[in-house]
């Protein structure tokens, strides 16, 4: 039991002020001649309120109790909530010092919460974590420092037990978008409204002609046999095959708002299942680097997001360079039926998108391909700035020469007959959705 006080015992910032306060009038009582019964009177009333304190905190016999709540799962680039509960059985209110031990994922040491708890009361502290990186975070303990009101003395526990949170692809993001999927388009940030061009020949029932029918849909054998007009109607093509392909290169962890353009892409294509299953199109991804990636096949059975959410979660990028012949050649080995192709991937100059190019014409032979890559946002900002220096202008030079070449890349895929879409990394799920949409409704593949 000693042992175990010895290790909760701690000593505040107020026992060390009425130490160093005893010590001083004892200092000035020698100096100056005074009666020794101030100091003494003054060291014992500081030794008994110590005491008092000591038996407040550890001889009692109260309680105190810290637990942590929080989702099984974090989504990735959101805040999640993270609670916790307090309860104590002392009369008195209590002065706590709470310190979270995060995940060191997040390499933060300042996580503190100071708050006083009523007596004999259930305290709920809550606080949000905004992970950058997918995988397994590793809670500690929480560190309860209690203080009653005399605050000579603190006594330390452990709370909340070390927990493991998973970190998936931003499912919060999936479910802000959820009201997307049945819809023409988005109505967010860059939406359009979309006419849709001709129609699919996928059949869907025979119904009275109307006003603003095309005439080209009647049937004459259905008109013969209910002596009126009878035209055929047309559902919205189903059951394409879409598949999203992750670059896992070195250019894909550049990062933007502490988020790599990786899980950028993760995050997106996330959305763009969800949108593409609830139009009844198959759905699958593929990822690579300097070697073939995670496959999952395409399909559109309840189980086919889940499964995509778990392969997403496991995938990391490393230094190397992305091998666009390795990807011809596992999506030509795969990829039976004509599908949209959706590569997310990054290119800084125009040699570095000319390399790959063979392999981008030969895919674009095949499937409907479109790449989609990122806009360096910062060197945005830089071109635009004034230049009143000459170095000024250098910089703004240099910028404008990397900006420059961005929408080169646009421009030559576009001509070599490949869709390009150059966007923002946060602009990047609108930006993807809407384009899916449009070529859908354009009925492209």
């Amino acid at each position: 039991m000693t042992t175990a006080f010895y290790n909760q015992l701690y000593f505040t910032t107020r026992f060390y002020i009425a130490c160093l306060g005893a010590a001083g009038l004892f200092v000035f009582a020698w100096l100056f001649h005074w009666p020794l019964i101030i100091p003494q009177v003054f060291l014992i009333a500081i030794g008994f309120a110590i005491l008092t304190d000591f038996a407040y905190l550890f001889l009692v016999g109260y309680r105190f109790t810290c637990s942590r709540q929080s989702a099984l799962r974090f989504s990735n680039s959101d805040y999640n909530a993270v609670s916790l509960q307090l309860w104590h059985s002392y009369p008195y209110p209590l002065q706590l010092t709470l310190i979270e031990e995060l995940p060191e994922q997040f390499q933060a040491r300042t996580n503190q919460h100071h708050i006083v708890a009523a007596s004999r009361t259930r305290t709920s502290v809550n606080y949000s974590i905004r992970p950058v990186h997918r995988g397994d975070y590793q809670f500690g303990y929480t560190i309860c420092l209690l203080r009653s009101q005399l605050g000579f003395l603190q006594r330390r526990l452990k709370g909340s037990s070390p927990s493991v949170v998973k970190v998936y692809p931003s499912f919060l993001q999936l479910r802000q978008h959820q009201l997307l999927a049945p819809t023409a388009t988005t109505h967010d940030k860059g939406a359009i409204k979309l006419r849709k061009i001709g129609q699919s020949m996928e059949f869907e029932t025979i119904k009275d002609y109307i006003t603003g029918d095309d005439v080209r849909a009647v049937n004459w054998k259905a008109t013969a046999r209910k002596a009126n007009l009878m035209v055929n109607h047309y559902m919205e093509e189903r059951s394409q095959q879409v598949y999203c392909i992750i670059d896992k290169g070195r250019l894909m962890k550049m990062p933007f708002n502490g988020l790599a353009l990786m899980d950028y892409a993760i995050n997106s294509t996330l959305v763009l299942a969800s949108v593409a299953l609830h139009r009844q199109d198959r759905f699958g991804m593929l990822s690579f680097s300097h070697k073939e990636g995670d496959h999952v096949m395409a399909d559109k059975k309840p189980g086919q997001l889940k499964a995509l959410q778990e392969s997403l979660y496991r995938m990391s990028t490393g230094f190397y360079e992305t091998d666009f012949e390795k990807l011809y050649l596992q999506a030509r080995k795969s990829i039976k039926q004509r599908s949209l192709l959706i590569i997310f991937t990054n290119f800084e100059s125009v040699t570095g998108m000319r390399r790959q190019l063979p392999y981008l014409r030969q895919l674009s032979k095949h499937h409907l391909l479109l790449v989609v890559f990122f806009q360096n946002t910062e060197l945005a900002e830089l071109s635009d700035m004034p230049a009143p220096t000459l170095e000024d202008v250098y910089t703004h030079t240099v910028a404008g020469k990397f900006v420059f070449e961005k929408k080169a890349i646009v421009k030559e895929l576009m001509h070599h007959g490949i869709l390009a879409l150059l966007t923002k990394p946060g602009d990047l799920t609108i930006a993807a959705v809407n384009k899916y949409l449009e070529l859908k409704a354009k009925q492209a593949w």
